[in-house]
């Protein structure tokens, strides 16, 4: 057998399938149908925010309004909720992070709005970045009798990279 008559089958199913940019003249509802598959298997793989979520969606060219009612339809059900995922990411991240730092990763990364990141924080508890320092440091081996001005401000960069206040760094430096 040769191997054009075992590919044929295949390259006419590709054929009647037709390109990506045909499946703009699907009906309405087979792409709605196909964007609220494709909603439900990436947040069964992941919690997202919605952000996240329509920009996956967005990618595998679905239209705004198409994209828009899936987003509606996960919701519908509870399985995007942005507000239970900042409430994870900073319960999870905050004995690692600073508030700084997990702010910005949620704002810019994830897409959350300030307001809601905002609420959130002020509904927990309150994480003692004072700790957060002290284990970064005891990372670090710091010991301040063997640790030199140099080391010493390079540790300081650090953390202030990592958004930690100036004033917590010392404090927990001078404690040390």
């Amino acid at each position: 057998m040769d191997y054009q008559e075992h590919s044929r089958p295949y390259r006419q199913s590709r054929t009647q399938q037709g390109r990506p940019d045909q499946n703009r003249q699907e009906p309405q509802n087979s792409q709605l149908k196909k964007a609220k598959i494709k909603a439900l298997r990436l947040l069964e793989r992941m919690d997202r925010t919605e952000s996240q979520l329509r920009g996956k969606l967005l990618d595998a060219e679905f239209s705004p309004e198409i994209t828009e009612q899936a987003i509606a339809y996960v919701k519908s059900f509870g399985y995007l909720d942005d507000e239970r995922y900042v409430r994870n990411y900073i319960e999870y991240r905050s004995q690692s992070k600073s508030r700084r730092q997990l702010e910005q990763e949620l704002q810019f990364r994830k897409g959350v709005s300030r307001e809601l990141i905002q609420k959130i924080y002020e509904e927990m508890e309150p994480s003692d970045e004072r700790s957060i320092i002290r284990h970064h440091l005891d990372k670090k081996h710091y010991d301040p009798e063997t640790c030199d001005e140099k080391q010493r401000q390079k540790l300081i960069a650090s953390l202030l990279r990592k958004g930690f206040k100036m004033a917590d760094i010392l404090s927990v430096l001078n404690q040390h």
